[in-house]
Order: C-alpha cells, then structure tokens, then sequence
C-alpha cells in the first residue's frame, strides 16, 4: 500500500462541548481514542495537531506525535496545510484528515480513503460516502449530501436534499430513492500535499460560503474528489454531550 500519515486536528475550544478532546471515556480522553484508533491503521506516522497546550500536554502522556499549531486559522484544511509545512511532507505525499471527535472510526475506513487516492490519479482529494436510509437526514440541514459520476468523481456536495427526487420529495410523503442514490457524505478526506498548499492561496469561494462546505472549494477550483462508498459503517462524532454519552455506553460495552 501507497504510504500515507494521518493527522488528527484536535482543538480544545468548542461552543457545544468546551474541552472536548480531552473528555474522558473509560478512563481515558477521547483523543487517545482516536489517536490509538489511526495507529492501529496502515498510515506511516500518526500525528495530532492542537493549537491547545494542555492538548498537547496530554497527547504527549499517552506516547502521541504533537504538532501545535497557530490558533487563528479559518479552517481545518488550512490547520492541515501548516501541519505538513512543520512537517517537511513532499508534495506528492498522502495525508488523512481524522477528526479528532470521532473515536469510533474504524482504522480500515482510513486505509480505504488513503487507498482510494492512490489509486486514482486524476483525483486531488479522496472521501467517503454511505447510504442515508431515512427520509429525514435527507432534509435535515446538518447532514451534508454528495452526488458522484460513475467514474466516482464527485459532482457536488450540499446540505439539501440532493438528488432531488421531482415525483416523491413533493408529495405528502416523500419516499427516499431507490438504488441508494441518496448518500450521506462522511468527513474523512485524504489530500495530495500539493492540493493542500494550493487550498491556502485560494479565496474564499461563492458556493464554499453560501453551503459552509470547505469541498466546495477544491470543485470550484476545477480539481476533482474521489468518491466511494465506506468499507464499514462509520458511526457519527461527538458534538453533544449527549453524543459523548452515546460514544461512551458503545466504547465502555466493547473494551
């Protein structure tokens, strides 16, 4: 397999859930969670990024690679582009961005991701996708939407309801489409070192602002994302508490 690292942007503000990093399940803080969860993938080296120093204090306790990071960026993919700046990575390497609150991602979901862009060249970025099998995260606003080209070029992401199902969405009773068109899109993306230092040099674009969808940058910019189904369910992030506790009864169950 091509070698690939993954980086794990880990910030310690969050509106929903302060600290959240470093919120304890099972004893330990879920960012050892998803640090130990990326180790035990095939990436060549697995780092965290914070701009926090007690995230930093604590990831350095458990054993993980550190990158601290300046506070001020826009956006994740531009914490991402400093990161392989620190990090020296050549422009054709592979990175994987794990979110740091998702300690229930399986390690083969980020082989598939990094895998997938390897082996398909036209392709700047690589991301996943699975079915939505409910007809309300079709139209609910927070579960962002991709449509893809047979050749798994992805045509579009939005947080609509996409595609647009003309004879059954405006009924009564929208029924979903059949042939799993309907697919939710996952947050894990793999990138080109090269795509990442082009990212920061762009503007800000209209459709990227107007969806707050940060992918939507790199299709304005006329480079293509790979897209594929997720090898293995991939359960949601910790965003609430009460996602923490939902995370925490399914982690303490299995370990």
């Amino acid at each position: 397999m091509t070698p690939f690292f993954v980086i794990i942007p880990a910030r310690y503000g969050s509106t929903r859930l302060p600290a959240k990093p470093l919120k304890l399940i099972g004893g330990r803080p879920m960012i050892q969670w998803v640090y130990e969860a990326a180790s035990r993938s095939s990436a060549q080296e697995v780092w965290i990024a914070t701009d926090d120093q007690r995230v930093m204090d604590v990831a350095l306790s458990f054993g993980a690679r550190v990158c601290m990071t300046r506070g001020d960026h826009e956006s994740g993919t531009d914490r991402l582009q400093e990161v392989v700046t620190q990090l020296g990575l050549p422009g054709d390497a592979i990175v994987v961005n794990v979110q740091g609150d998702e300690p229930l991602l399986p390690p083969d979901v980020i082989d598939q991701v990094a895998g997938n862009l390897a082996a398909n060249p036209f392709a700047s970025v690589a991301t996943l996708s699975e079915p939505l099998h409910s007809i309300g995260d079709c139209f609910n606003s927070n579960i962002v939407k991709v449509v893809s080209d047979l050749q798994g070029k992805a045509l579009y992401f939005s947080r609509a309801p996409i595609p647009w199902g003309r004879d059954t969405y405006g009924t009564e009773k929208p029924e979903l489409p059949a042939e799993q068109l309907a697919q939710r899109h996952i947050g894990i993306y793999a990138y080109r070192v090269s795509l990442l230092h082009q990212f920061v040099t762009w503007p800000l674009a209209a459709l990227e602002a107007f969806e707050k969808l940060e992918q939507l940058r790199v299709l304005a910019n006329g480079h293509q994302i790979h897209i594929a189904p997720a090898c293995l369910p991939v359960p949601g992030g910790v965003d609430t508490p009460e996602d923490l506790e939902r995370v925490k009864r399914l982690l303490e169950a299995n370990s």
